[in-house]
């Protein structure tokens, strides 16, 4: 039987509809992009995403312009990107929390796994374990063994209730079976200032000012909290090789989309972040963050790592009698 041929008006409306998407994709961008930032500036991430927005638009002919949008624990910005049109020009720089938070809110206005499309996992942030040194411990089975001993006696500090270092202290409780008392700050500066001074005796800090403080002898390092070395202190061990097998807890930086953007788009968008990720200047910049970059892999990947990620972190969160507290 012979199949029907279009009238020649609806076959060439047909390939008009065809072409235009990668057209559109071809010539993407053709005006400014906002790359929204769930944080104030001046961090670690912060400093990623505007690196990056600066090389996409000396790549891509276009500014790329960061936006800073904190607020409850990085939900404001990740509604904002997740109800904004899916054409490339709304992005967002998420953090481990886009992971985290699906466990901890009772309900957010978003879907982590539905509503963002990853576009490139630039780099991640690992924290370095760090004690007063009047602990007695310098290693990380010295530290299970002397918590085991002395079950809710030691206190740990992070930067808030729900924070990735609080959850870095819960994740180690659990893989050790260690009783600790959390005492959460305002951000890390202070929580590190008090382990400082000895009013709480540990916490996973943040590399940026842990590392300071370790080279003046203030606070002593057990390990960092990723499977790989920090650049900015390779001497210090990770967790996972100094005594506790499998552990590890980074905060990531990964740029996102909201879903439904065009693919030619996200691909594009995946393939110029990697390009510059991995050229010398991205590499000795997002090391300079405090930060270790990331080879990112595809859009589709990336999408199914996010996925485990909510399922990893969300037993962690429920171990912490954390799970719906906001």
């Amino acid at each position: 039987m012979q199949a029907r041929r279009l009238p020649p008006v609806l076959a060439i409306l047909l390939l008009v509809v065809t072409a235009a998407a990668p057209a559109r994709a071809q010539d993407y961008p053709t005006r400014q992009v906002t790359v929204v930032v769930p944080f104030s500036a001046g961090g670690a991430i912060d400093l990623c995403a505007r690196f990056l927005a600066q090389k996409l638009g000396d790549h891509l002919g276009k500014p790329f312009v960061v936006e800073n949008r904190p607020g409850a624990g990085t939900v404001v910005a990740s509604s904002l990107v997740a109800k904004a049109a899916p054409d490339g020009y709304t992005l967002l720089m998420a953090l481990t929390p886009l992971a985290t938070n699906v466990t901890i809110y009772k309900q957010l206005p978003y879907d982590a796994a539905r509503d963002f499309v990853p576009l490139a996992r630039a780099g991640d942030i690992p924290f370095v374990l760090v004690v007063h040194p009047s602990l007695p411990v310098h290693t990380v089975p010295e530290l299970i063994a002397y918590a085991r001993a002395r079950p809710g006696e030691l206190s740990y500090a992070s930067s808030g209730t729900g924070s990735t270092l609080h959850l870095a202290g819960e994740l180690f409780k659990s893989m050790t079976g260690v009783t600790m008392t959390h005492v959460p700050y305002r951000g890390s500066p202070p929580a590190l200032n008090d382990v400082v001074a000895g009013h709480v005796n540990l916490m996973f800090a943040d590399p940026s000012s842990a590392v300071a403080q370790i080279r003046e002898g203030r606070v002593r390092p057990l390990g960092v909290s990723s499977l790989k070395r920090m650049p900015t202190a390779p001497e210090i061990p990770p967790i996972a090789e100094a005594g506790l097998p499998g552990f590890e807890a980074v905060g990531w930086g990964l740029m996102v989309a909201p879903a439904a953007t065009p693919p030619a788009i996200v691909n594009k968008l995946n393939a110029e972040l990697r390009s510059i990720v991995a050229s010398p200047e991205g590499q000795q910049q997002i090391i300079k963050f405090g930060m270790v970059p990331f080879d990112s892999p595809s859009p589709e990947e990336l999408k199914r790592w996010l996925q485990t990620e909510v399922q990893r972190w969300s037993k962690v969160v429920q171990q912490a009698g954390l799970a719906g507290s906001e």
